[in-house]
């Protein structure tokens, strides 16, 4: 029980500085794919100052190193559109897009691991359709791509969770951190030379973004997705994007704070954000009576 609540301890904690990534994302003045480099490169770096995470990385074997470089790749592709989603729309916009996880995770999950579909997290999943309907409805045409690219985010999160979940009774998290980390940095500077020349974007950060990158890599990458992981081992994937929809609600509120950008939507979203948040409130209510009514079965 002490394993469990420390878990869901872990897990909001990381939740926050998630929430809290939307804000820096804003802030820096990098296009997405230059940020998730720099980002990256500087949480992989720092991987390498924790004791023991090197020799632990040479003891995996090959195989599977290059499972862990692919979930990476994932990875990267699901912070590039997710910065996007925020550049191209707002942060609360692309954080309401990301509560669509548990749809697609009460979707997929039983099919990676071929468990029975629990009906109840279908219902829960599908309760945040509407609402992102009204938050859609609610926008400005020009933010729309800015959806797209979230929408896509979330279904690429659902998708590195569900594959973590795979691995992570194989391997150390912080190896495995920084092993799909490392992976997804070696992906996009692959890539980095095409994007550069395509759009003529800037690689160097200034003024403050270095701040606010370091932040971003230590903080909201390094330590979140540790914790994350952590807890990973002791919850459902499902229960961990379920409670990863609590980023909006901390991301809003100091969008709101910070950015003034309640004023950039109207009444709809609001009503689509608490149909939002009603599914993820309702879930630990009635996943507890299924399971009581299912032992006393």
């Amino acid at each position: 029980m002490k394993l469990i609540k420390g878990a869901y301890t872990q897990l909001h904690i990381a939740v926050f500085l998630f929430g809290f990534t939307a804000i820096l994302g804003k802030l820096i003045s990098l296009t997405e794919l230059s940020l998730v480099w720099w980002r990256m490169l500087i949480t992989t770096l720092s991987f390498l100052f924790i004791k023991g995470v090197w020799k632990a990385f040479k003891e995996v074997p090959k195989a599977l190193r290059w499972k862990l470089f692919g979930i990476g790749m994932v990875v990267a592709i699901h912070w590039v559109c997710f910065f996007g989603g925020i550049k191209y729309a707002n942060v609360s916009i692309c954080l309401v897009c990301m509560a669509t996880t548990s749809f697609f995770t009460a979707i997929f999950e039983p099919l990676f691991f071929k468990t029975k579909v629990k009906p109840y997290e279908i219902i829960l999943g599908a309760m945040v359709i509407p609402g992102m309907y009204l938050v859609v409805q609610s926008t400005q045409w020009d933010m729309r791509i800015g959806i797209v690219l979230a929408l896509i985010s979330a279904l690429l999160a659902v998708v590195f969770s569900i594959l973590n979940k795979k691995m992570v009774a194989e391997v150390d998290t912080k190896v495995m951190t920084f092993v799909e980390l490392g992976g997804g940095w070696l992906f996009l500077t692959a890539i980095l030379p095409f994007y550069l020349s395509y759009t003529g974007a800037e690689i160097i950060p200034v003024g403050w973004d270095w701040l606010y990158l370091v932040v971003l890599a230590l903080l909201c990458t390094t330590l979140a997705f540790v914790l994350s992981l952590n807890a990973l081992r002791y919850v459902s994937a499902f229960t961990s994007n379920l409670a990863v929809n609590l980023e909006p609600v901390y991301g809003m509120l100091m969008a709101w704070w910070l950015f003034e950008e309640n004023k950039e939507v109207g009444a709809y979203f609001y009503v689509g954000v608490i149909i939002v948040l009603v599914s993820v409130f309702s879930y630990p209510i009635i996943k507890r009576r299924f399971e009581k009514n299912a032992i006393s079965n």
